[in-house]
Order: C-alpha cells, then sequence, then structure tokens
C-alpha cells in the first residue's frame, strides 16, 4: 500500500500489526493473572534454553573477531571510494545512545549493588562479594552484548550498501535463499524483526519511565510512584519521542544522541570528581582485569550443578535483551556506518563502547558499593538500592553534595534516552515494514512511535518488570536461531565480495601494466622515428 500518509509492505506489516494488537488486547482482558503467566514463561525458557543463549553469544564474540583480523577486515562499507556519512565522535555518541544509554542508566548502579548483596560465590558485602559484583556486571554488558549488536549491524550494512539491497533483515539471507527472501520466507525474517524490535524496546522504555516516575517521587513527594504515574508520564515522554521521529535522523536523533552523551559525560564527571575518585581509578583497572581474567569462565557457565535460578533472572534475560534490541540497535548502527572499513567497524563497535560502559559502571555501582563499605550504618545504602532498583540511580546521588540538581539532571538524561531509544526504533521497525524504505511517511513513524509506547504501557499494567522479561526473552529466543544463520550468510557473502574486489584489482594493475607498457613502446618507437 502506497500512498501520502503510509508505504508499507503489507505481508510484513499486517501480521507484525495484528500479533501486536492480539497481545495487548489479551493482555488487558486477562488482567491481573498475566504477571503469573509471564513469570512462568520466562521460567520454562531459561531453564531449557539457557544453554543454547550461552553457547550461541560466545559464538558471536568469536566470528566478529574473526573478521576483524581477518582478510575482510579490508572492505569498506558502502564500497572502496565511501566515505563516511557522520563524524568518528558523532558515530560513537550514536552507537552509545542506541545501544546502551537508557539500560545503563537504570542498572548502572543497581546491578552492581544488587550482586554486592547478593553474590553468587562470594559473601554478602565483603571485599570478595564487591570485585565479584564488578566482574558479572561488566559480563553482562560488556563485549558479549555489543557482539550481538555488531553482527546484526555488520550484515545490514554490508548488503545494504555493498551489495544495493533494501535494508532489511531479509536481505542478509539472499546468499542462501536467493530471490526467496522476497516471497513469504523473507516476510517471515521480516516479522520476527519487527516483534524482537518492538518487544526489545518496550522493556527498556518500561525500566526508563519506571525510573523516571521512582526518580520524581523520590525527588518531590508530591508525585506518587504508581502504575497510573508511569503510564502518564509513559504518553508524554512518547509524544516527546514522535516529535523526534518526525524531525528525522540528522535533525532529531543525532542532535539528541548528542546531548545525551554531553549530559551523561557530565554527570558521569560530577561523580568521579565529587565522589572517590582515586578509588575510581584503581577500581576501573582492577575491575577490568578481574573481568578479562574470568571472561572464559564467565561466559560457559551455565549452572548446571546446582541450578538457583540466578543465570535465568540474570546472564539470560541480558542475552536475550540484546538479542531482541538486535534488529533496532543493528539497522540503526547500519544506517549510520557507511563508509566504515569492516576492521574499524569491527573493533569501533565492539571496544569502544564496551570501555565506556566499564567506566560508567565503575563510577556508578563501584562507588556506590564504596559508600556502602564505608559506612557505619548496616548497609543502608545498599538496602534502599535492593528495595526498589528503580530509585537505585537517585538513593546513590544523595551521597553528594548538590544531590537535588544531580538527580534533576539524572531525570532528564532517562527522559532523554528513552526518546532517543524511542525515535531510533521507530524508525527502524518502519523501515522493515516498508520493505526497506529508508524514509516513510512521517504518518507512519508516528503510528510506530504510538505502538512502541502503548506495548510498554501495556506491559507495565500487565505484570511490571516480571513482563518485561519475559517479552524481551520469548522474542529473543526465535530471533537468535535467525542470529546464527546470519553470520553464515554474512561469511558467504564477504567470501564473494573479496572475490570480486581482488579480480578488480588485478583488473586494474593488468591495465596499468598494458597502458605502461604502450608507453614505453611508444617512446621507443618516437626515438627511432627521430633517429
Amino acid at each position: 500500500m502506497k500512498n501520502k500518509y503510509f508505504h508499507i509492505h503489507g505481508p510484513v506489516f499486517w501480521p507484525s500489526v495484528i500479533l501486536i494488537l492480539a497481545f495487548i488486547i489479551v493482555t488487558l482482558v486477562v488482567g491481573d493473572p498475566m504477571e503469573e503467566v509471564f513469570s512462568s514463561i520466562q521460567t520454562f525458557i531459561t531453564d531449557t534454553t539457557g544453554w543454547f543463549f550461552v553457547i550461541s553469544v560466545n559464538l558471536f564474540i568469536v566470528f566478529c573477531f574473526y573478521l576483524g583480523f581477518s582478510k575482510y577486515g579490508s572492505i569498506r562499507l558502502g564500497g572502496k571510494d565511501a566515505e563516511p556519512d557522520f563524524t568518528t565522535s558523532s558515530w560513537f555518541a550514536m552507537l552509545f545512545s542506541a545501544g546502551m544509554g537508557i539500560g545503563l542508566l537504570f542498572w548502572g548502579v543497581a546491578e552492581p549493588v544488587f550482586h554486592y548483596a547478593a553474590p553468587v560465590d562470594s559473601e554478602a558485602y565483603t571485599v570478595a562479594g564487591a570485585q565479584e559484583a564488578m566482574t558479572l556486571s561488566f559480563l553482562h554488558w560488556g563485549f558479549h552484548a555489543w557482539a550481538i549488536y555488531a553482527v546484526v549491524a555488520l550484515s545490514l550494512a554490508f548488503f545494504a550498501f555493498n551489495k544495493k539491497m533494501p535494508l532489511t533483515i531479509r536481505s542478509v539471507f539472499h546468499p542462501l535463499l536467493g530471490e526467496r527472501i522476497y516471497g513469504w520466507m523473507g516476510d517471515v525474517i521480516d516479522i520476527l524483526a519487527v516483534l524482537a524490535t518492538a518487544f526489545g524496546l518496550a522493556t527498556s522504555l518500561g525500566l526508563g519511565v519506571s525510573q523516571v516516575a521512582a526518580g520524581l517521587a523520590y525527588i518531590f513527594p508530591v508525585f506518587e510512584h504508581t502504575t497510573t504515574f508511569e503510564v502518564v508520564l509513559l504518553a508524554i515522554i512518547t509524544l516527546a519521542a514522535t516529535i523526534s521521529v518526525m524531525l528525522g535522523i540528522d535533525k532529531g536523533v543525532k542532535v539528541l544522541s548528542e546531548w545525551n552523551i554531553r549530559l551523561a559525560a557530565l554527570l558521569l564527571i560530577f561523580v568521579i570528581i565529587l565522589g572517590p575518585t582515586l578509588f575510581f581509578l584503581s577500581s576501573l583497572i582492577e575491575n577490568t582485569g578481574n573481568y578479562m581474567n574470568d571472561i572464559v569462565a564467565l561466559s560457559f557457565w551455565t549452572e548446571a550443578y546446582g541450578d538457583t535460578g540466578w543465570q535465568g533472572g540474570w546472564t539470560i534475560f541480558y542475552w536475550a535483551w540484546w538479542i531482541s534490541w538486535s534488529p533496532f540497535v543493528g539497522m540503526f548502527i547500519a544506517r549510520v556506518s557507511r563508509g566504515r572499513t569492516i576492521r574499524e567497524f569491527i573493533f569501533g563497535v565492539l571496544l569502544v563502547p564496551t570501555l565506556l560502559t566499564f567506566v560508567w559502571l565503575t563510577a556508578m555501582g563501584g562507588s556506590a558499593i564504596f559508600f556502602d563499605m564505608q559506612a557505619d550504618d548496616g548497609n543502608a545504602l545498599a538496602g534502599a538500592i535492593t528495595d526498589d532498583v528503580s530509585t537505585a540511580l537517585f538513593v546513590f546521588l544523595e551521597e553528594f553534595p548538590l544531590s537535588m540538581i544531580g538527580s534533576i539532571v539524572g531525570i532528564i538524561l532517562v527522559a532523554s534516552f528513552f526518546v532517543t531509544s524511542s525515535d531510533s526504533g521507530s524508525l527502524v521497525i518502519d523501515s522493515i515494514t516498508a520493505g526497506g524504505k529508508l524514509d516513510g511517511p512521517v504518518t507512519q513513524r508516528i503510528f510506530w512511535a504510538t505502538a512502541e509506547g502503548a506495548i510498554a504501557a501495556v506491559l507495565l499494567i500487565g505484570g511490571g518488570l516480571a513482563a518485561l522479561q519475559t517479552a524481551a526473552i520469548t522474542t529473543g529466543l526465535p530471533f537468535l536461531i535467525i542470529l546464527l544463520v546470519m553470520c553464515y550468510s554474512l561469511q558467504k557473502g564477504l567470501v564473494q565480495e573479496y572475490a570480486k574486489e581482488k579480480l578488480m584489482e588485478k583488473d586494474v594493475d593488468q591495465k596499468k601494466y598494458e597502458d605502461r607498457l604502450f608507453e614505453v613502446i611508444s617512446k621507443k618507437i618516437d626515438k627511432k622515428d627521430k633517429s
């Protein structure tokens, strides 16, 4: 269907809309019992497929480093003469904002403190518990997450910019399916991508609005942190995201992403300078070392010798969350990465955001642990944070001077990252449901921005955090299989591209040799004629 209001690919758009609407209606009709249903689904999936998530995510890391160091690393996205569309600083800002921003603001303080208060292998509230807490947090937010994003983003960018195919998930499977990607097989792939993106994004938006509501209620007692308050805030912030979507990438997403990074950097500097600065510097080094030392064992840990349910609620949830986010983040990263070589892309996406994440987790979560260890009030800070993780950032900022200003900046930052995530996701889903069209009608983008807000609202009403986690895990599982096949398809595409480039170089070298030979012969003939 094509008109001035909508430009959609019906076989993807309508099934996606119908499935999303069915989910919303069922959740609202069933009501409170849905919370138990969500919890049961999450437990079943994590218990039966946790091992599959673990091995698959490790394969993504291996695949990324293989590509980065291989001969294919010299291939440039967009062709040999392509130049980057954005400066390196703008590129990194958009990577970080889309990939991690809103999640890190929610869990940056809460997760390390939570593990410190309830570690897996150590005693709670001890030095060993603190070290384990930071290592586990680094595991969940480090290379594994960005490897998932890198696989999807690189695949999309390569087939869109080098093979001149539509920027949709189905295009990645052309080496395997050929022209069948334009039939029902491709439609199914894109529908799964839409659902994974919609529900993965809704998870982040739900966490973000919960944090904004908690922050406002914490700072201004006139507000009461209720589900109704969260839904009202969700509507307001979704409206702001809709306006950003209407402006597009250059005027909306790019500008907001850069301001997000500036504001996040301001908050980070505030915490580092006014907090335990020497501890931050020392612990960043130690945390990174502990992570690198334990990464192999932790990456392959499956709770085989004693299932406590911890891994399903944390690690498997994170792997599924990143996977469900990967179509959205991957397509967004692909759109802003034209002109980068594969080697530059892989190490840019893997290393820089990961290091920034480690700095953030150490400054926020590590400092919170430090304050709790130094206090004489019986771990009151850790207790307050674990009692309500949505208030973690604001409870932490109470330890600083000018805490009111810091908390207000935190609320603005969460809301801003919320808008960035929502409008980026809307652009991506819009592109998939329009058959790869990059700039669909404004009406269409508004529709998807509103739909994302509605999904997040329903998940909050239908079960809160448990519902958000279940949505991510349920949509992440089928898309994990697609990602594994995607790696194989990308490898085949790169082999073909590398062979083509080498053949072109050989032809160019042959042409240069022939031109040079002709020039030498011509000079000899001219010299002979003159003599």
